[in-house]
């Protein structure tokens, strides 16, 4: 019935167009956009342990644990227990830890209990701040404050290099 079927074709068939070239093109807009946007560790989140990021990382929750990314930002509800550590800390929420950055900024509501290692240091008021300080050409290779009772074995803090302070907006 069909007789036009059976003869031999005159065109090679015709195969299904590979996918894979598609998939990858996603994939690698996908990675592109990935890399640009930040991670976000949520206010209704609780981490029990070290974050590593190799991109920028937003914390509105509480981290039990040190923190490592390119670019941290703490906001007004994060809590972070443990050393932070990154190009660039913006702090609205709470750290009880070091910090260790080449810009630090502690915005309005901050509040530090900790060591901070610096390049670049920025206090808005009102934020709260209470421990060391020392700038550092290098932040990120340097070891931290040097306690103050061992200070004094390297004739006190001022030859150091480092200030001791507790910066607060609020009545004692």
């Amino acid at each position: 019935m069909f007789t036009k079927n059976s003869k031999t074709p005159d065109s090679p068939p015709v195969e299904a167009p590979k996918v894979a070239p598609a998939q990858d093109a996603i994939r690698g807009a996908a990675m592109k956009n990935a890399a640009r946007a930040a991670s976000i560790i949520c206010a209704d989140m609780k981490i029990n342990g070290s974050v590593i990021s190799e991109g920028s990382l937003q914390i509105d929750g509480i981290v039990d644990g040190d923190v490592s990314a390119t670019d941290i930002t703490i906001g007004a509800s994060g809590q972070i227990t443990g050393e932070v550590k990154a190009e660039v800390v913006k702090v609205k929420g709470k750290i009880r830890g070091s910090i260790r950055a080449r810009k630090v900024e502690l915005e309005t509501g901050a509040h530090v209990k900790g060591d901070i290692v610096h390049s670049s240091l920025q206090i808005q008021p009102n934020a709260v701040f209470e421990g060391q300080v020392k700038h550092a050409d290098d932040p990120l290779r340097e070891t931290g404050p040097v306690a103050a009772s061992e200070s004094k074995s390297l004739g006190g803090a001022a030859a150091a290099g480092i200030g001791s302070f507790g910066i607060s907006s609020q009545p004692s």
